[in-house]
């Protein structure tokens, strides 16, 4: 049997948000170096701030300044940093309680091994040479000579000296603040399609296309899937269709995507290839978008190093007949 394929893949976007005001507040006090948090009714200040206390729902904006030094309430080792994390040598996640703070915060400590982090160190912020209003203003945490809180410290967390009553109100006025932020999202995995889509993507490499007929129901399924996604069972009989199909539904694009050199108007397709139990999709060209219309028998054009036809356009055969392709809408 043929190899199956795999290949690294990354998917990436940049998701972007507003921020309200107790959000704005806390990452423009990041970026002048003031780390703030929020005071709830029963006395209680919770960094980072909420814009709703977590056990009565009460609305929050009463806002306080906290140190930038604390306790480390408890970590984890991580032994090989990977791309985007805070340090690129080993480092240790921390849950660190500020002083001034009842809740803890989640960062880095920038220690030189596991055996030197303990539970009750004292800490204190490492800011970023260059700030932006990010969590990542915080560059780390480093170890601090200050008085140890003890192994107890992430139970007893108001008992420290730097508790909660340290905490001084701010107003939460910046300049320029902070009103959204863009955080990107990425994932890096690595991709296989299978058997059956390694076999349909390697006859597409020779300008083939191929499917699998489904033994029970016999359609032929374009891609195809390795398993009839009507019965339920497994396909492996090979079925080569095409290359020439029907136009079975279609739209008209009018907006330009970013990265596509295709001038708008163009017309996408559902096109159904001779022989294939399922329609694919497909750009149609080499006529006007206008003049597109259900039915239409197309044919594949491919272009040079193509992995797969660039688009479709018209054979010249009169068009089907509805009753031909109607089950494949």
């Amino acid at each position: 049997m043929p190899e199956v394929l795999k290949a690294p893949l990354v998917v990436e976007f940049p998701f972007t948000r507003s921020v309200g005001p107790v959000q704005s507040a806390f990452l423009t006090g990041l970026r002048e170096r003031v780390v703030l948090g929020v005071r709830t009714g029963d006395g209680r200040t919770l960094v980072p701030p909420v814009e709703y206390d977590p056990v009565t729902a009460e609305e929050l904006r009463d806002l306080v300044e906290v140190a930038p030094t604390g306790t480390v309430t408890t970590w984890a080792w991580n032994h090989e940093p990977r791309r985007g994390q805070p340090l690129t040598s080993p480092f240790a996640w921390v849950l660190v309680r500020l002083d001034g703070a009842d809740t803890a915060l989640l960062h880095a400590l920038d220690a030189p091994g596991p055996d030197t982090v303990r539970t009750g160190m004292r800490v204190r912020v490492r800011w970023a040479e260059q700030r932006s209003g990010a969590i990542t203003d915080i560059a780390c945490f480093e170890p601090y000579e200050g008085e140890d809180a003890g192994e107890d410290a992430g139970v007893n967390m108001g008992e420290h000296a730097g508790g909660a009553a340290a905490a001084a109100r701010h107003s939460g006025e910046f300049e320029d603040a902070i009103s959204g932020i863009v955080a990107p999202a990425r994932l890096d995995y690595t991709y296989s399609p299978g058997r059956a889509q390694t076999a349909y993507i390697n006859a597409l490499s020779g300008r083939r296309t191929v499917g699998e007929r489904c033994p029970s129901c016999r359609k032929v399924y374009v891609p195809p899937r390795g398993a009839c996604p009507t019965c339920g069972v497994a396909t492996s009989e090979q079925v080569e269709v095409g290359p020439r199909g029907t136009v079975t539904t279609f739209c008209i694009v009018n907006i330009k995507a970013k990265n596509l050199d295709i001038e708008v108007p163009y017309v996408y397709a559902h096109i159904a290839l001779d022989g294939a139990g399922l329609a694919l999709h497909g750009r149609i060209g080499g006529i006007p978008y206008d003049q597109v219309r259900m039915g239409l028998r197309v044919e594949p054009v491919w272009t040079d190093g193509a992995r797969y036809p660039d688009h479709y356009r018209p054979c010249g055969e009169p068009d089907a007949d509805y009753e031909t392709y109607k089950e494949l809408l």
